[in-house]
């Protein structure tokens, strides 16, 4: 029984460390698509600028 016991707190403890770093990976993702996308946006105005001239 208390190996049982201790596979499911071992299973626990990695499931917990496993959301964790999915969460800050997904963290990452977003800051890296707002960077993107402000960099789209920049590359937009620029060429807007230039059209004007």
């Amino acid at each position: 029984m208390a190996k049982k016991i201790a596979k499911k707190k071992a299973a626990k403890k990695t499931t917990k460390a496993a959301k964790k770093t999915t969460k800050t990976v997904k963290k990452a993702v977003k800051k890296t698509a707002k960077k993107k996308a402000v960099k789209k946006v920049a590359k937009k105005k620029a060429a807007k600028k230039v059209a004007k001239k």
